[in-house]
């Protein structure tokens, strides 16, 4: 369920603060990229793809990345699972704004849904290259 919060900016820190505590974090091993596809030739999902997604023009399929992979971008990856009926509204702007006044990067979010795990979940890219400093802040975010 999406929750509305009506609380002043440091309510709202403290409340995020403990989502990214409660929530389930887990890094994704290796590099990711994504794979694109016409919008008449969806991809096939296989057993290491994260996410699909489409817009007017195209599929594309965030997989492990591979040694021919062109000039795909290369990403981190890592997610996080929140627990049933955690507020968690506001946390992808949250969490971005933290990752990107920290390392100077932009991020993206996949996000999905399994109510047998508390309902939504992210999956979060960011430059492979910066991947273990944006684990870094995300740890010391988990640990203030």
């Amino acid at each position: 369920m999406v929750s509305v919060s009506v609380e002043t900016a440091q309510q709202a820190e403290e409340r995020l603060q403990r989502v990214l505590v409660e929530a389930e974090f887990v890094i994704q091993e290796g590099i990711w990229s994504f794979e694109e596809f016409p919008a008449d030739r969806p991809p096939a999902l296989t057993a290491d793809t994260l996410a699909v997604v489409r817009d007017a023009d195209s599929w594309c399929r965030l997989v492990p990345a591979t040694g021919d992979g062109g000039d795909a971008e290369r990403f981190g990856i890592f997610s996080f699972h929140f627990p049933d009926g955690a507020d968690n509204s506001g946390f992808v702007g949250w969490l971005a704004t933290h990752l990107k006044a920290r390392l100077g990067t932009g991020v993206f979010v996949v996000c999905g849904s399994n109510r047998g795990r508390g309902g939504i979940y992210d999956y979060w890219g960011c430059p492979a290259d910066l991947t273990a400093e944006a684990i870094r802040v995300v740890a010391e975010l988990r640990e203030a």
